[in-house]
């Protein structure tokens, strides 16, 4: 049976492709979710794409995620730097995870330096914008099947 992983956008995430193009690029998260599905395709693993503006749901969905996937990568966005929420949830389920940024958060604003789910997270794959999310997939594979 394939391994199973959960990816989690958090908010504004929904708006790549017309948001601060220079910092994000032109892709939008659907085509960054049909990237990752042709990836974990070629891989051998399942995924499930999810996005939520809502901290409690994003919570939720890690919650849910105990006993049914094998790890997650997680982009939590601005809740990165924000959500003890978050942090707490991914330490209760105690999956491996792996933080994702499209953009390098150490060469950005002084509150984006500092990420409070880092704690819960094998890694942090920062700075390659969205092929961030191909290279969490090949990292988590080899996490999920030591």
């Amino acid at each position: 049976m394939a391994k199973k992983i959960l990816i989690i956008n958090g908010p504004n995430l929904n708006l790549l492709g017309e948001r601060e193009e220079p910092k994000y690029g032109k892709i939008t998260l659907e085509e960054v979710k049909k990237n990752c599905e042709s990836h974990a395709e070629s891989i051998g693993v399942e995924i499930k794409f999810e996005q939520s503006n809502v901290e409690g749901e994003i919570v939720t969905m890690i919650q849910k995620a105990k006993d049914v996937f094998d790890g997650i990568i997680i982009n939590a966005a601005g809740y990165t730097h924000t959500s003890v929420a978050i942090l707490d949830a991914l330490l209760a389920i105690k999956l491996p995870a792996i933080e994702v940024h499209i953009t390098n958060i150490y060469n950005r604003e002084e509150f984006r330096k500092k990420s409070l789910i880092s704690e819960a997270a094998k890694g942090i794959i920062c700075g390659f914008g969205v092929n961030g999310y191909i290279m969490a997939l090949d990292s988590m594979k080899e996490i999920i099947n030591k």
